[in-house]
């Protein structure tokens, strides 16, 4: 089994991208990094990026992309994946007015599936990115359930972000476990400790890391995307320092 690598998904440094993408990854390859999962792409173009990294010595752990650039504008979208050096993308959402019922969900089980067919055709491999939203129940069951039940699981991978899955009030493991062997990207985000469950450093809240790290390695995972949206009283730079440094004292670096 290979061993996953952490990357830094850089969205976390948004506005430090905004300002100097190059000048911000160079500060995350000097704190270890070695790959990075590139969204969104702000001012600058995925060749200029994807320079700036080859420069580096940085992997691409795969990208995203949003339903309507999909749907819309394909081939930008594979464009995107191709001028990264990646061959994976990730769906990053779904829009709230397309999943408003459980018959939503599960026309966008085959809406992916197409999707994921049609990547596969240009060599790369989709995922769904989810947040907590795909945990609302239908029926006493997960809108995330019932869109890959009518999904095909071998065109469309899951990236599990463990954050959203907790605040979905579902077990991150549990769902790790479930998608062994389609895990291939995972976001790594832990919970802080309270009732307005902020995100955190891996390795500083309350999520448990030991066995999401085992059920990742089990389940074949080869990019773990270290990700934190909100990062205060941290500056993003130090809160993805931090959770480095974790997954290197978890022996993940």
């Amino acid at each position: 089994m290979a061993h996953p690598t952490i990357a830094m998904q850089m969205f976390t440094l948004r506005n430090e991208c905004e300002l100097d993408y190059a000048a911000t990854l160079k500060k995350v390859a000097a704190i270890g990094y070695r790959a990075v999962q590139v969204s969104p792409l702000h001012k600058y173009t995925a060749r200029f990026i994807k320079k700036a990294m080859d420069d580096l010595g940085l992997g691409s752990a795969g990208t995203h992309a949003g339903l309507d650039l999909l749907e819309k504008d394909f081939s930008a979208a594979v464009a995107k994946a191709n001028d990264l050096g990646t061959d994976w993308l990730a769906l990053a959402s779904i829009p709230a007015e397309r999943r408003k019922t459980a018959e939503d969900w599960r026309t966008m089980g085959k809406v992916m599936t197409d999707l994921g067919a049609r990547l596969k055709a240009e060599g790369i491999n989709f995922a769904y990115h989810n947040h907590s939203f795909e945990f609302e129940k239908f029926g006493g069951r997960c809108g995330y359930d019932i869109m890959y039940e009518a999904a095909d699981g071998t065109l469309v991978h899951n990236e599990i972000d463990t954050y959203w899955v907790a605040h979905g009030g579902q077990d991150p493991v549990a769902y790790l476990r479930r998608f062994a062997g389609h895990l291939q990207l995972t976001h790594f985000k832990d919970m802080a400790s309270g009732p307005d469950r902020r995100m955190a450093p891996v390795g500083e809240g309350v999520l448990d890391w030991p066995n999401i790290i085992k059920a990742c390695q089990d389940g074949g995972a080869l990019w773990l995307c270290i990700e934190q949206d909100e990062c205060a009283p941290l500056a993003p730079l130090e809160a993805a320092r931090k959770s480095f440094e974790n997954c290197r004292r978890w022996g993940l670096v």
